[in-house]
């Protein structure tokens, strides 16, 4: 199974998903966004693969989201991919792209639908199990 993950190895969720997509059996093609950006073109045809808005991946916390006023709604999409091209830390991570589909991963958990059966038992970082010993998804409470 060929699966891209434009992962961020300093965020715990990207840690977490990349590590969901390894406990399913599968070693994905690793792309540190933040060092190697997607292009504009790249950036737009995910977000129209994911089914979103363009706004539902940018991220505002740790970053300069406040100080570029993107807040603002009238700001327009090609804006907002420039802002993303001058500074890549604005593109929400992790997203994960499968034969399955392509999604945003927030929470981790996400990632499951688009892979095989997870192989065996998951704990998140911060303990929390999401998968049990048989691969299967725990319900969350």
């Amino acid at each position: 199974m060929d699966v891209i993950i434009y992962h961020n190895p300093a965020c715990g969720t990207s840690r977490n998903t990349l590590a969901l997509i390894r406990n399913a059996g599968v070693e994905p093609h690793i792309v540190e966004y933040l060092k190697t950006p997607p292009s504009r073109a790249m950036i737009a045809g995910l977000v129209a693969r994911m089914g979103i808005t363009l706004r539902e991946v940018i991220r505002e916390k740790g970053t300069p989201f406040a100080d570029l006023g993107l807040g603002d709604l009238s700001v327009t999409d090609e804006a907002l991919l420039d802002a993303i091209e001058k500074h890549p830390v604005l593109l929400n991570r992790p997203i994960v792209v499968a034969p399955n589909g392509v999604r945003l991963c927030r929470p981790s958990e996400e990632v499951i639908d688009l892979l095989p059966p997870q192989r065996g038992p998951f704990v998140k970082e911060d303990g929390e199990r999401i998968v049990d010993k048989a691969g299967r998804r725990i319900a969350s409470a």
